[in-house]
């Protein structure tokens, strides 16, 4: 169901859309992470979601049919391979977990660099519920024991070759039936061909349907996020 706030269209009890913003309820009044801006809707403050700056932002922006599916529920349990800085965890944070984690959700954040996650333990001192991860994602082994039971919603932003093998692996150990799977394909990153990043994008959803994964919608996310597909499945 859609909720109407307004002129405004609500995805979530966290999330509100207006026009083509994008906005979290933030989970730490009086506080942005990368600069963005905060504002009151009926008294409540809300940080902007840059879809320029966020690959799931950009695909709630583009998506045509899934846009209402595309988020976990509040207090699911996530994994978030590749989460950077953390500018989409954050408001990913907001949504699943909110203040003082009053909606008992678990994000589970993997990134490969340690400057990234020295950001990312940071940012989780004063947001519950979120837990960075020092390590690679194509290596199940050196991190997986962090998961003791399959996730609801599992994500996916890395740029190494090989990104659907990473996903399809990761899915497969860590999703559990009946979750909701993202990848975020960056084409630069993968081997290049002849016919250009369509055929990279047609080949990466062969391999998902030969994997019996559920391709719900794909999202072209050009002219937020160039170069760049996403891939809405479920298992």
């Amino acid at each position: 169901m859609i909720a109407l706030v307004g002129k405004k269209r609500r995805l979530s009890w966290a999330v509100l859309i207006e026009g083509r913003s994008i906005w979290t309820r933030n989970a730490v009044l009086k506080k942005s992470v990368y600069g963005e801006s905060l504002r009151r809707f009926k008294g409540i403050e809300y940080r902007r979601w840059d879809p320029t700056r966020s690959k799931l932002g950009a695909a709630l922006s583009r998506a045509k049919n899934t846009q209402y599916e595309l988020l976990p529920e509040p207090g699911d349990s996530c994994l978030y391979l590749g989460a950077g800085h953390g500018t989409t965890l954050s408001h990913l944070h907001d949504h699943v977990c909110g203040t003082d984690n009053e909606k008992e959700g678990r994000i589970i954040a993997l990134d490969l660099s340690p400057r990234c996650i020295r950001d990312l333990v940071h940012m989780s001192e004063s947001r519950n519920g979120l837990v960075p991860v020092l390590g690679d994602a194509r290596k199940h082994s050196a991190w997986g024991i962090m998961i003791s039971k399959k996730v609801d919603w599992l994500f996916q932003d890395v740029s190494q070759a090989g990104q659907t093998e990473i996903f399809i692996s990761a899915v497969n150990r860590f999703l559990k039936s009946g979750g909701k799977g993202l990848l975020s394909l960056k084409a630069a990153s993968e081997r290049w061909s002849a016919d250009g990043e369509r055929a990279i994008f047609g080949n990466v959803r062969e391999q998902l349907e030969n994997a019996d994964l559920t391709i719900q919608e794909q999202i072209d996310l050009h002219g937020l996020e160039d170069n760049h597909c996403l891939y809405y499945i479920t298992k």
